[in-house]
């Protein structure tokens, strides 16, 4: 079987696929991940074969829309960052679309996910069995809301109602600003009519193909009216390369004291991480906490001297690092919110957007995040507060330990793969 894997983002947008695409290369199988040029090095160094995707996501981050929004998650940021989305979102969509035709060539199967969701059309085009692999949950359900706002159950039927309502306008917004892009692409390139007015959704629910979600069982239960045909897995979690060693730096850092905080943004760190970091240096201060920040792809604690009690790392693999703290405070991406979570170690979550703040208020309804502090509102002495309870509260580091446990007992890439498989049997 050739799996050909498609994605595009950041990399918490890539790592997870990286981790199947591992999976299936050690059952036996030929297996492509196509995504942006710059990862290139890093999956062909798992021994995972590589095509690329248009676009630079560290471009569109150092972007002054990006740069506003990443350094206090305020309003007028979200906005310029919405404005810059708009000017560069054709060139981009336009861009994958081609290459999703070329990557594809020689699949016998292709896997999708969120941002390359028209490659589930090949099949249409040339026969090819497609198969959806999701980070967040975008399948309508009343269960719970949909991602973009807070955790809210359905516990009555107006709520159910009014969480479905959520996703089915959730759908609308991701569709109608591709939908010329999509149409144009099916009728000049794949000779195919065009897509209705709401999209692609009513297709795939009745051709049934498979959705798999790569979100923990233990944080997300599969909604009680998700139909058969969608899975909930577990996270999809890459392993370190087994060459990788942390630095004498780091090694020394962690032996000299108590586990310490982690601060953790990933793409979400500002280019100019002044201001963010001296609110969480002083506050880690005023916890009387170790911190170790990984400053992922922007800058923080850069701008002066560390003191002992400090230390800053550009990148460690989260499956190793977060065993090792005592709490993370970061951005609330789905990947890194299932790091963490599969660490067993409780949360922090500063949010800023896309599927952030789900996932914030889901950890405190599960009871193992100590506050969700959206970036626009962070201050010192809430952070600080919740840094003491996170390392301090006994019943929060139980739920969250017991919540770990759980996760790692998770099948995960196993289930994903052998439902892959079965799916590219029946063709």
């Amino acid at each position: 079987m050739h799996l050909v894997i498609v994605t595009a983002g950041s990399r918490g947008d890539v790592q997870p696929y990286l981790a199947l695409a591992v999976a299936a290369r050690d059952a036996g199988h030929r297996v492509t991940l196509a995504t942006h040029a710059g990862f290139r090095d890093w999956i062909e160094g798992y021994g995972v074969g590589f095509r690329p995707l248009h676009g630079d996501p560290r471009a569109v981050l150092r972007g002054p829309g990006a740069r506003a929004w990443t350094a206090d998650g305020s309003w007028t940021g979200a906005l310029r960052m919405a404005g810059q989305l708009r000017r560069e979102f054709g060139a981009l969509l336009g861009g994958i679309l081609d290459d999703l035709v070329e990557v594809t060539r020689d699949a016998d199967i292709v896997c999708w996910s969120a941002v390359c969701q028209p490659a589930a059309q090949l099949h249409e085009y040339r026969g090819v069995p497609v198969i959806g692999g999701l980070l967040q949950p975008l399948t309508p359900t009343g269960d719970f809301a949909a991602v973009g706002l807070s955790w809210r159950t359905g516990e009555t039927p107006a709520a159910r109602r009014a969480n479905r309502r959520s996703h089915l306008v959730g759908e609308q917004l991701i569709w109608q600003p591709a939908r010329p892009l999509v149409n144009r692409w099916r009728r000049d390139r794949l000779g195919l009519p065009p897509l209705p007015l709401l999209g692609p959704y009513a297709r795939q629910r009745s051709d049934r193909y498979p959705l798999l979600y790569a979100v923990g069982q233990a944080v997300l239960p599969k909604p009680s009216d998700w139909p058969d045909w969608v899975h909930v897995t577990g996270w999809w979690t890459l392993d370190p390369d087994p060459a990788w060693r942390p630095s004498p730096a780091l090694a020394r850092f962690l032996e000299a004291g108590p586990p310490p905080l982690c601060v953790c943004f990933g793409s979400m760190t500002p280019a100019d991480g002044a201001r963010l970091g001296a609110f969480v240096r002083e506050a880690a201060e005023q916890a009387e906490a170790r911190l170790l920040v990984v400053q992922g792809w922007g800058e923080l604690m850069t701008d002066a001297p560390l003191p002992a009690h400090v230390h800053v790392e550009r990148d460690v693999p989260h499956a190793w690092l977060f065993p090792r703290c005592a709490a993370v405070l970061h951005h609330g991406g789905s990947g890194t919110t299932g790091a963490a979570a599969r660490a067993g170690v409780p949360t922090i979550i500063a949010p800023l957007g896309f599927d952030q703040r789900f996932w914030a208020t889901r950890m405190e309804a599960l009871g193992t995040s100590a506050a969700t502090l959206p970036r626009r509102t962070l201050a010192v002495a809430p952070l600080a507060g919740a840094i003491r309870r996170a390392l301090g509260d006994p019943v929060l580091r139980e739920t969250a330990a017991a919540l770990g446990v759980a996760l790692r007992a998770e099948p995960g890439t196993t289930d994903a793969l052998a439902r892959i498989e079965a799916h590219a049997a029946r063709g």
